[in-house]
């Protein structure tokens, strides 16, 4: 190539980047003259192949090419923006009609947390809390649970090491409030807890709970224990509701019940969803095994108390008549709409 033809290319880079219509446009023209592959450095490798003589016109006519192709691009965007901008519309046009925003609400499940921590404080119950990753003593170990138990099972629970693994129930709260406090003990734990389970219309691998405990040096019985989840089910549900406590085992209460409320379908006259029943399951309740208050430092000749736990995601489709708990994990605006 001879200065001839390299001024000719300089005349029609120059040329096209004047005649760029858009910005996509002097991108492409950038790309043809100076990218990688662009004629540009094409010219600047050819240099060493000019005989020396020419080589330092050559070299500075490419390089008053490049200077000049690169400023013609500069000055081709900038009077595109300018274009642009002037033949934009307003940022905002102050002629339209206001638009209110829709008001949001609560989830259900938070409702019902809500609902709940307001009935227990009535009785002088307080709300404790805990890290969803537990370790095996304070889930395990503390409420009596036998090593052998199928609880522990990697089929049943989440393990993240030995020691560690996110809880499968609220309960450790309880046991970390016991150690850290002397008698009374009158608490709730709401919280999310997590098993091995697979979803369907009443199972979650992740589901809250809300477990109750009143500890006290003065005598608790099973008739405080009952008195207080009857109340709880006049408050929640209303006061047509009733109430059954069945015998039961769990690993650290003794005795042990579950309880029932009346069907909210049928009123308990009996019906699919109680499985002709008249009762759905509610919670599991009972004194205080005197093995835990061993573990949290009590003496259990001088403590008497009680415990309790639900599902909130089954208190809120027993209150609001939901079918399918995997309603509450959807974030369906249809389905959460109705709680406003």
């Amino acid at each position: 190539m001879n200065i001839a033809e390299l001024s000719k290319l300089h005349e029609e880079s120059l040329a096209e980047a004047a005649a760029a219509a858009d910005a996509a446009a002097v991108e492409q023209a950038r790309v043809k003259y100076l990218g990688r592959n662009g004629l540009i450095p094409a010219v600047m490798k050819q240099l060493r192949d000019v005989p020396a003589e020419e080589r330092p016109a050559f070299g500075k006519a490419a390089n008053a090419w490049r200077q000049a192709f690169e400023e013609a691009l500069k000055a081709r965007s900038a009077a595109l923006e300018e274009t642009c901008g002037a033949e934009a519309a307003p940022a905002f046009d102050f002629t339209l009609p206001g638009r209110w925003p829709q008001g949001g609400s609560l989830h259900p499940l938070s409702k019902v947390v809500a609902e709940v921590a307001r009935i227990f404080a009535r009785i002088g119950f307080t709300v404790a809390d805990g890290p969803d990753i537990e370790n095996k003593f304070n889930n395990f170990t503390a409420l009596n649970t036998a090593p052998h138990h199928p609880s522990m099972d990697q089929s049943d629970t989440l393990w993240l090491t030995d020691d560690l693994l996110l809880r499968t129930q609220t309960s450790p709260v309880q046991i970390r409030t016991m150690m850290s406090r002397k008698p009374p003990v009158r608490i709730i734990c709401p919280g999310r807890t997590y098993r091995r389970d697979t979803m369907d219309a009443t199972h979650s691998a992740n589901f809250h709970q809300i477990e109750g405990l009143y500890v006290d040096t003065k005598p608790v019985s099973l008739a405080d224990l009952k008195a207080t989840l009857a109340y709880f089910a006049r408050e929640m549900m209303g006061e047509g509701i009733g109430v059954r406590f069945r015998p039961h085992f769990f690993p650290f209460t003794e005795p042990s019940v579950e309880v029932d409320f009346t069907c909210h379908v049928c009123g308990g006259k009996g019906c699919r969803v109680c499985k002709q029943s008249g009762w759905i399951e509610v919670a599991g309740a009972g004194m205080v095994d005197p093995r835990v208050y061993r573990f949290v430092g009590y003496d259990p000749q001088k403590v008497w108390g009680y415990a309790f736990g639900f599902g909130v995601e089954r208190i809120a489709m027993i209150k609001y008549g939901v079918p399918d708990i995997r309603h509450f994990y959807e974030n369906d605006l249809r389905f959460l709409e109705q709680f406003k």
